[in-house]
């Protein structure tokens, strides 16, 4: 059984003149032990749908199910309140109380539940045990730094063991350090306690790493969903691609098509390529992984020659950018071990790799 189940929800903001549509017909599932991830551009209805699940929006059409309890049912006009849907909720801003200590903010919804007070402090001390926070209960949120107060956060999402945890961009105020380290933390924490998990992000690269699935919103409406693994080595669209990496775009003309494989002009420069996407006509778009591209300094096949402009030093590699000016300007981007001298280089684009749109 599902944990979480959506079906065709619609929801949109009556502004008086005309509606704007949000949800546009979104369906997903979420099973026991599963992490997905909504993720997409800003607008793209991702925190619209966490909120509509957790009952804090209310759609216009459509099912949500938690488990076998039906919690909205727009036919019937059924909204069950946000307050009995049972879910833990980790919100952006963590959302601490900061006249209470950290024991007594996770313990806010047991008290809530008039738990009895040995329950309480048996089910509050495990869950900060379990996080890493079992000496720090006595704190106020002001005495934290940023990644415990993430912490105390989700252990007061989960000390009810809630069905279904929703996190809402829980890693996006952190600095960049941290967040990497945090990520490692959520992801582990999840795997150990078998969470199911629906998390918002913006980050394509937070989304691969601790979600199972994604979903890509685009627009109010799904645009592709799979494995981080398929999202970013097989996307279904050009929306997809370009969101899901660090991506070289050019034009060209598709030549000659034989199945998947396509010949190209890229540049004046006739090449071998792979079709992906419904177009079907001449002129397309044609893209790469920026960590696909491979330099020469000699000519090799399926490569185009550009001029070196510079190069950028990430620590432990470099970002070189090639670029060529005038009516046709071409830019290219790609990675190096070292930094490249000067001069002229062939880019060579493996056929799998090089898309066309």
């Amino acid at each position: 059984m599902n944990e979480l189940s959506v079906n065709d929800l619609y929801l949109d903001y009556d502004t008086g003149a005309s509606a704007n549509a949000i949800l546009k017909g979104v369906s997903m599932h979420l099973k026991k032990g599963e992490v997905v991830a909504l993720l997409g551009p800003s607008g793209s209805g991702k925190t619209t749908l966490l909120r509509a699940v957790a009952g804090l929006e209310s759609p216009k059409a459509g099912t949500i199910q938690i488990g076998d309890r039906n919690v909205f049912d727009g036919a019937s006009q059924f909204e069950m309140p946000a307050e009995q849907r049972n879910l833990g909720l980790v919100f952006q801003s963590y959302a601490l109380w900061p006249h209470k200590t950290v024991f007594d903010n996770v313990a806010y919804g047991l008290n809530l539940r008039k738990m009895g007070n040995s329950d309480i402090a048996r089910c509050v001390n495990d869950v900060l045990t379990q996080l890493g926070l079992g000496h720090l209960g006595e704190r106020f949120p002001h005495q934290l730094s940023g990644g415990q107060q993430q912490r105390v956060a989700i252990a007061r999402a989960l000390v009810y063991n809630p069905p279904v945890i929703l996190l809402d961009e829980p890693l996006s105020n952190l600095d960049a350090k941290l967040r990497e380290e945090a990520r490692a933390f959520l992801r582990e924490l999840i795997v150990r306690l078998g969470l199911s998990a629906l998390m918002v992000t913006h980050d394509q690269g937070e989304a691969m790493a601790i979600s199972d699935r994604i979903l890509l919103l685009n627009n109010g409406k799904i645009e592709q969903q799979g494995s981080p693994q398929s999202m970013y080595e097989t996307p279904d669209t050009l929306f997809t691609a370009e969101f899901m990496g660090s991506n070289n775009r050019l034009r060209g003309q598709i030549l000659q098509r034989d199945g998947q494989y396509v010949r190209l002009n890229v540049d004046g420069v006739t090449m071998q390529g792979t079709a992906r996407g419904s177009n079907t006509s001449a002129d397309t778009t044609i893209m790469i992984r920026v960590e696909e591209v491979r330099v020469s300094a000699v000519p090799v096949q399926n490569a185009v020659e550009l001029p070196l402009l510079t190069c950028m030093y990430l620590g432990g590699r470099w970002e070189c950018l090639f670029h060529r000016a005038g009516p046709d300007a071409v830019s290219l981007r790609a990675y190096s071990t070292f930094k490249l001298d000067a001069g002229k280089y062939w880019l060579h684009m493996p056929t799998e790799k090089l898309w066309a749109f």
